[in-house]
């Protein structure tokens, strides 16, 4: 029997509530305290989980968020990764592969990944490649699991898409 290639095995399903959470983060070299609950009152949110800030899958997936801002900035979607990376290894990949366009988050006692249930299996401590499409109200609109970083940049924006579509009926 073949997987699926986006098989999601996320304990957190579609239409599950998202949990709420703050994490140091970058954007664009500048730390801040990253908050869902905040960006989720301006509009829906992309939270994507990544194993490592500056290895080759991590970085083509950062730099295919950022190519892909002004569509998500169009559907008025925050986009924010997440690691197990210190604080100052995310500034500098705010500023490198991620073009100063969204926020990385540090999960700095993994207490993020657990929720999302993203940390990844062989490698405790680090992230799967995990992606979670979050209505306004926190409800999880969709969730893509998977070694492809281009796919969840795709998929993410398909979902929002369809998400704005049915809210303008």
């Amino acid at each position: 029997m073949f997987a699926q290639p986006f098989a999601v095995r996320a304990q957190l399903a579609q239409g599950a509530a998202a949990p709420a959470f703050s994490a140091p983060a970058a954007l664009a070299g500048q730390p801040y305290e990253f908050d869902l609950r905040q960006a989720l009152d301006k509009g829906p949110a992309v939270v994507y989980f990544y194993p490592k800030a500056f290895t080759s899958g991590c970085t083509i997936e950062a730099q295919m968020f950022a190519q892909s801002m002004d569509e998500f900035n169009r559907l008025e979607a925050t986009v924010v990764g997440v690691s197990g990376d210190d604080i100052q290894t995310l500034k500098k990949f705010s500023e490198g592969p991620c073009g100063g366009k969204f926020a990385v988050a540090a999960d700095n006692d993994r207490s993020i990944m657990a929720a999302y249930d993203a940390s990844r299996r062989i490698q405790s401590g680090m992230a799967d490649r995990i992606s979670y499409v979050i209505a306004p109200d926190a409800t999880i609109l969709a969730v893509f699991d998977g070694i492809s970083p281009v796919e969840h940049v795709n998929r993410s924006l398909q979902a929002l898409q369809a998400w704005h579509t049915q809210q303008n009926k």
